[in-house]
């Protein structure tokens, strides 16, 4: 008998053959899904491998050179106390094993422990050859730690260093529970897109093809997507676009899950640069950003034929704001400042300008030449610190109080005076450096002559330092004669420099620098106390008449110190020269500069008897109105008043007009440098009190003086 082959049999065949193939199918996925899953694992354990060791030798990093900058004063005076609560902040810090902190032979000043045991010793563990010899921030792995070490840097002087251990283990346990909870997802996740393609590929054998594209596209590609994006943020691209989260399984947590890590590693890493580029007070570019973009600039235009300026602005006399109002004062005025100079380069400098402080007082600006500007980076910088001088004069009101302080500018030029960044930062130290000496509240271009300047004043400094001991200083008296009568009634005490070699220097030289270099916090007590003790001797040389009176040359140094009363009264115990016949000369701008500090202090000297003079008044910038909030005595008008009186009218109608002001305010009025018989007859006339010049008398020595009064 003939068994029929018929179409149940065909179907069950057919559905044997089917069952195979789905069960073929089925194994085929498993198999694709058992190597997926490895590949996903070895993937991500990798990412999640060199991401970890890549953000924590970063944050290392980061956190040592840090570190390291805050330990350099300590270190540098060994304070171990110091340098015990910094190494002991850092050392309970999670993750932190060891902290060391070692001097520039390698031996250990401080571990972070209070009894300090390894105290005095050598390091002399494996890793601590390179963490000696190394020259910069240097990283080093071992099986179970990470070893970050710095130096610590005074200037280009390396004082020590220190390094941190960073413990491994703890990174490898969060990182071996990541991925067994990635494998147990992916596991799950698979398991269950298996059985659903099993049930539907008994009765839809297309559905395996199907059930195929939905895992390359639900979890592959996503995977894959999140691999690329990995490798983006290990090479340091963390704004790198993340794949969007299509569903809200596995997956989707993990696709967000790994979004929010690269933006908190990316907000991480924008801190740390913030921190590290950013100068905290006024939040500009700081010296290290400044330096890098300096770097960048330079070599984009080498060779390009385009120029750059550096111009560098330093405060004048900032120090005076924190020693008398304090450093909260001063740190108001330094954002004030800054405030004013990021809108004047806003405005002036260009799109491709940058501003940075580079700590203090100091400011930097860096503008460059364009299609836009014609290329003159000259003119540019010029218009720039005029601008920048104005706007920067006005006065600030801190505290209620008007302070008023000029800026220094100095202003280098890429490539005409340089072609490297620290030869141009230099070159602008020292253009700084001579707008100061110019008078400050200028700016100047720095050339080539300014280095042999810079090396000139350096030595004449040194030579100054014992220039009294040596007797090389000496003083010299200038007569003063009363208009009235022609009496002579004192003499102004004038320095001189007799140098052995370059011979008699000149006091607008040596005194700047002296008052630059602080040197006229010594010397100016000296010469008070001598001009006394020869002022002693004139109240008995002279035959008849009225005592003779010294006047005294004060510096706003000396101003700002607070105790120019106490010297002043020592100086007249000393010498037992009566107050009265004692007058302290100061320049206007040194009273205005900071009003109730000098009027306290010029106070004290006028009850004590002694009177105060204003010495070159007319020159500032305050007027006589300030005559009713300074005590003073008496004015002395400049000579550049003086010497046009004859011919210039305007000259003759202020100087007439501060005569008659300060006769109405009870104040004396005297007229230097009169050099000519008709000047001398025009003062008489307009009511002038004294007067001292070349035409009345020279500056001569004490014993000149003394026979002058015979």
């Amino acid at each position: 008998m003939k068994v029929r082959y018929g179409l149940q049999a065909k179907f069950l065949t057919l559905m044997g053959l089917a069952l195979l193939v789905v069960l073929a199918l089925i194994a085929l996925l498993w198999s694709r899904q058992e190597r997926m899953q490895r590949e996903v694992e070895f993937v991500s354990r990798d990412a999640m491998q060199s991401m970890a060791a890549e953000t924590l030798r970063r944050r290392g990093e980061g956190m040592v050179a840090q570190l390291a900058d805050s330990l350099a004063n300590p270190l540098y005076y060994f304070d171990l106390d110091a340098i015990g609560v910094l190494g002991r902040s850092v050392l309970r810090q999670p993750g932190t094993r060891y902290v060391i902190v070692y001097d520039g032979e390698g031996d250990v000043v401080h571990d972070g422990s209070d009894e300090i045991p390894s105290y005095g010793k050598r390091m002399d563990d494996p890793m601590a050859f390179e963490v000696i010899a190394a020259k910069n921030t240097h990283a080093q792995w071992s099986d179970d730690v990470m070893d970050v070490s710095s130096p610590i840097m005074i200037g280009n002087e390396r004082i020590g260093g220190v390094r941190v251990g960073f413990d491994l283990d703890a990174a490898r346990t969060v990182q071996d529970a990541a991925v067994a909870s990635l494998r147990h997802r992916l596991e799950e996740l698979g398991d269950r897109h298996l059985v659903w393609v099993g049930v539907l590929g008994i009765g839809l054998l297309g559905l395996g093809a199907v059930m195929l594209w939905l895992l390359q596209r639900f979890l592959v590609r996503p995977i894959s997507q999140l691999a690329d994006a990995a490798r983006q943020i290990e090479g340091g691209h963390y704004d790198t676009a993340l794949p969007v989260a299509r569903s809200q399984d596995e997956i989707g947590d993990l696709i967000h899950a790994f979004g929010r890590m690269g933006h908190s590693v990316a907000r991480h890493d924008r801190d740390i640069r913030r921190m590290a580029y950013t100068d905290a007070l006024t939040g500009l570019a700081n010296r290290l950003a400044f330096r890098e973009t300096l770097d960048e600039r330079l070599l984009q235009l080498r060779g390009a034929g385009r120029q750059l300026a550096l111009l560098f602005a330093d405060i004048d006399d900032f120090k005076r704001v924190n020693d008398t109002l304090g450093h909260d004062a001063g740190d108001e005025v330094l954002l004030h400042f800054s405030n004013r100079i990021r809108d004047t380069v806003q405005r002036m400098g260009g799109d491709a300008a940058v501003l940075a402080r580079f700590g203090g007082d100091e400011f930097v600006i860096l503008v460059q030449a364009g299609v836009a500007n014609d290329g003159d980076v000259r003119g540019i910088a010029t218009k720039l610190a005029e601008t920048m001088v104005t706007e920067l004069g006005q006065p600030i009101r801190v505290q209620d109080r008007q302070v008023f302080l000029g800026t220094s500018i100095g202003i280098t030029l890429f490539p005409e005076d340089a072609s490297g960044a620290t030869a141009l930062m230099k070159n602008g130290d020292i253009a700084m450096y001579q707008a100061k000496v110019a008078g400050k509240n200028c700016y100047r271009f720095y050339s080539r002559a300014m280095d042999q300047a810079v090396e000139r004043r350096v030595h004449l400094e040194h030579e100054l330092r014992g220039a009294w001991d040596r007797g090389e200083l000496s003083l010299v008296y200038q007569p003063v004669y009363r208009l009235s009568d022609g009496m002579m009634v004192g003499a102004e005490a004038l320095l001189r420099w007799q140098h052995p070699q370059q011979g008699l220097v000149a006091p607008s030289v040596f005194i700047d620098v002296a008052e630059q270099s602080g040197l006229i916090e010594t010397l100016g007590p000296q010469v008070l106390r001598t001009a006394c003790r020869d002022a002693v001797g004139w109240q008995g040389a002279r035959a008849s008449g009225e005592p003779m009176f010294v006047s005294v040359n004060v510096s706003p140094r000396q101003l700002r110190t607070g105790d120019l009363p106490k010297v002043v009264s020592e100086s007249l115990a000393d010498t037992g020269l009566p107050a009265r016949h004692l007058h302290i000369e100061l320049t206007e701008t040194a009273v205005i500069g900071d009003e109730v500090h000098a009027s306290a202090l010029l106070s004290q000297l006028r009850t004590a008897g002694v009177k105060v003079w204003l010495d070159d008044f007319g020159t500032g910038f305050s007027g006589l109105s300030h005559l009713r909030r300074v005590p003073v005595d008496g004015v002395k008008i400049d000579r550049s008043f003086i010497a046009d009186v004859l011919r210039d009218p305007d000259d003759l109608a202020l100087t007439t007009a501060i005569i008659a002001m300060a006769h109405s305010l009870g104040i004396t009025v005297v007229a230097e440098g009169v050099e000519r018989e008709g000047q001398y007859s025009i003062l008489r006339e307009r009511g002038c009190d004294l007067a001292q010049g070349y035409w009345l008398g020279h500056p001569v020595s004490n014993e000149e003086f003394m026979t002058l009064l015979h």
